[in-house]
């Protein structure tokens, strides 16, 4: 695989992986995943489930969601075709970077991905149409533990590229509770690698 790998600044669990393309006249060919590369950076290799979100129109959020323990999930997730805001959001009380985010932008020019632990809220702006983006999971979808936090919860500071009027987002995601709501959701080590 040979990736660059590098933890998002603030976020040394978070790690921003750029696996290596080798191009010519007909385009290029990535190996875009290698279990014994990541395993030395602590990343999952037992991955159970892969999912795929389209997204048609530019300001289409999805966020920030997560999974409660027993069931959290890590993630591993890029973007195939067009370009978005990827954002993550520490939930893990006595981390360094409880309550923090960052971000950044996931492209399939830029074949970027993102490796996001357990304990962490994710989710993405898309800043162009027609957006694909295909994520691993650590543990299997569990309806009952579905959650999330308020993507426009003042406490996180996150800046959206539109305003709130401008984004496309569901109702579900609109009427998610804020961080200071989730109180003791995860402790430390339910996001540690």
């Amino acid at each position: 695989m040979a990736s660059d790998i590098e933890a998002l600044a603030g976020f040394g669990d978070v790690l921003l992986i750029r696996p290596r393309r080798i191009q010519d006249i007909r385009g290029y060919f990535s190996e875009t995943y290698r279990e014994s590369e990541l395993a030395a950076y602590g990343v999952p290799t037992r991955w159970v489930q892969e999912n795929q979100s389209f997204s048609a129109r530019r300001g289409t959020l999805r966020g920030m969601h997560f999974q409660k323990p027993p069931h959290a999930q890590a993630k591993l997730v890029r973007c195939i075709t067009g370009t978005v805001l990827d954002v993550v959001v520490d939930l893990r009380p006595g981390s360094p970077a409880y309550g923090k985010h960052g971000s950044v932008q996931l492209s399939g020019e830029n074949g970027l991905q993102i490796y996001v632990p357990a304990g962490f809220a994710h989710g993405f702006c898309t800043l162009t149409d027609d957006c694909r983006l295909l994520y691993k999971t650590s543990d299997y979808y569990a309806p009952a533990y579905d959650a999330g936090v308020a993507f426009d919860d003042s406490a996180l500071g996150i800046e959206w590229p539109f305003s709130t009027g401008e984004l496309v987002v569901s109702e579900r995601d609109r009427n998610l509770p804020p961080l200071a709501d989730l109180a003791g959701v995860f402790a430390l080590e339910d996001g540690e690698a």
